[in-house]
């Protein structure tokens, strides 16, 4: 059910989970899952969200910002030590793209699961501008963007179907 070993440089899921940057990267260790590590990264997003709905549009937004922005130098060092760009265990941009998505929102079970599914949609096909991003921009900041990118679609949909 989980990876063993991770990237080209075969690290042990011992040395993903004592890294405290690889352990954020692989989402806490969601990204370890053999099958659908971002599924199981944004499934990772749902309790960050749970906690961070509770508080004001403040902290909220705070907290989204330093997700993405940190998260350009967590994906950026992990896919260094992984020796591959963009392993799919790295599961750091779908927590921020989640957060992204479910942002301008009013907390419910149904906005929380139709985000889910919304953002999975968006990260899953990748319509443009959003696959052109994944292919032609590297380094954290590429790992980030697309996800950034698919977050704020995703929520755009949400929004507006809130709106009807």
């Amino acid at each position: 059910m989980f990876l063993q070993t991770v990237g080209k440089t075969q690290l042990s899921a011992k040395e993903i989970l004592t890294s405290p940057v690889l352990c954020l990267a692989f989402g806490f260790g969601s990204g370890l899952a053999k099958k659908a590590p971002g599924t199981f990264g944004t499934l990772a997003a749902v309790p960050i969200y749970i906690a961070l709905v509770q508080t004001n549009i403040w902290l909220y937004s705070l907290a989204t910002v330093l997700v993405s922005v940190a998260g350009v130098w967590i994906c950026g060092i992990a896919a260094n030590k992984l020796g591959e760009h963009d392993f799919g265990g790295i599961v750091w941009d779908e927590i921020a793209g989640y957060l992204i998505t479910m942002w301008f929102v009013a907390f419910s079970w149904q906005n929380l699961l139709l985000g889910f599914v919304l953002f999975r949609i968006f990260d899953i096909i990748k319509p443009w501008p959003i696959k052109w991003i994944d292919q032609k921009i590297s380094g954290g900041f590429g790992i980030m963007l697309d996800d950034v990118i698919a977050g704020l679609i995703a929520g755009l949909v949400l929004v507006s179907i809130n709106l009807i």
